[in-house]
């Protein structure tokens, strides 16, 4: 079924953002997914975010693989660059094209099929690049174009719709990502928009690979009894002892925040929001503690959400290598080939 455009009147005047652009400058074809899709839900959280951010549609360069998950790129942003690749191989286009651009805005779409099963060595080394980008996984445990098997994240006697229970170990992408040296990562529900749009800023705002798990749940195959990845499940199990919220680039804000208690704190708009301290011995800038802290709830069968590890001084992919800060397709011909005189040199650097 082809995408289908939307109209592109608005009912009543739009509120603008910095640039003077409205929310329906960030949308993109309608969806043509299942109604009630939790895709859907993690679309509109993108929306907002990059509204809210007043980032420049051209810079914005979004990338799938195959699945439904896939599908969403064409749902958001219809004046971004867009590469929709083969099954598993979106962390291999991210890369090149960060490699050539790195002054575009990064975020990749992919599902828990596209990156765990056919894509997880693709993702193992963007991961282990730090690629500065949004790498977000819309994970609903099955294969959702091809009748609902289960995924690689299918928990242990997690039901199917049709058929026995799953038997096989699953994997968790955030311990993944973490265990591997992911510099960013968090993980959220596609029913909590509230929760979600902070995240999505902040990971937009990171300098590196910004990993972030959505449970998303399969409405039509992944939505009964006995599933574990069920918006009823997901919302009865969810852990949300880690509050997420972001602020732009202002003048610094303060406050005390004592621990087990509630803080309110004015925002330059004026809004509030409320902050909860993180659990007793949490520390999201320890790899140890956050593995040990997804492996306890794990453990009593609860999902935790919200940012669980940030490394802000991990060198991305270009420090490490150490690129040029002008992006390459923006450099000259003589900067790109500076003649035989400068090859001879490098060759000489050799012996």
């Amino acid at each position: 079924m082809p995408s289908i455009i939307k109209p592109s009147i608005p009912l009543i005047p739009l509120a603008k953002n910095d640039l003077g652009l409205t929310i329906r400058n960030y949308e993109g074809s309608m969806s043509t997914l299942c109604a009630g899709c939790g895709h859907d839900s993690i679309t509109a959280a993108i929306i907002r975010s990059f509204f809210e951010m007043s980032l420049p549609p051209e810079r914005i360069a979004k990338i799938s693989g195959i699945g439904c998950s896939s599908k969403t790129p064409t749902y958001f942003v219809s004046g971004a660059h867009g590469f929709n690749s083969v099954h598993g191989r979106m962390p291999s286009i991210a890369t090149g094209a960060n490699a050539a651009n790195r002054s575009s805005i990064y975020i990749g779409i992919s599902g828990d099929g596209d990156s765990l099963s056919i894509g997880a060595g693709q993702l193992v080394h963007a991961i282990r690049r730090n690629v500065d980008m949004v790498y977000l996984i819309e994970n609903n445990g099955v294969y959702g174009l091809t009748k609902g098997q289960f995924s690689a994240t299918a928990d242990v006697g997690s039901r199917a719709k049709k058929g026995k229970a799953n038997k096989v170990t699953p994997i968790d992408p955030a311990l993944l990502a973490i265990s591997l040296g992911a510099s960013f990562v968090a993980r959220s529900f596609s029913g909590d928009k509230e929760q979600l749009v902070p995240i999505l800023k902040a990971a937009i705002s990171h300098r590196g690979f910004a990993l972030i798990d959505v449970i998303s749940p399969c409405v039509q195959f992944n939505n009964h009894n006995g599933s574990t990845k069920s918006y009823s499940y997901v919302r009865e199990h969810e852990l949300k002892d880690i509050e997420t919220s972001y602020v732009g680039e202002f003048s610094e804000i303060t406050a005390d925040l004592t621990q087990g208690n509630l803080t309110s704190v004015t925002l330059h708009d004026g809004s509030e929001v409320v902050f909860r301290s993180l659990p007793a011995g949490y520390d999201s800038h320890s790899r140890e503690s956050a593995i040990a802290y997804i492996n306890g709830a794990v453990a009593r069968n609860e999902i935790p959400t919200g940012l669980l590890f940030i490394d802000e001084q991990a060198p991305d992919m270009h420090q490490v290598l150490e690129t040029t800060s002008e992006a390459l397709v923006d450099l000259s011909y003589e900067s790109l080939c500076p003649g035989g005189g400068q090859l001879e040199k490098f060759n000489q650097s050799f012996k």
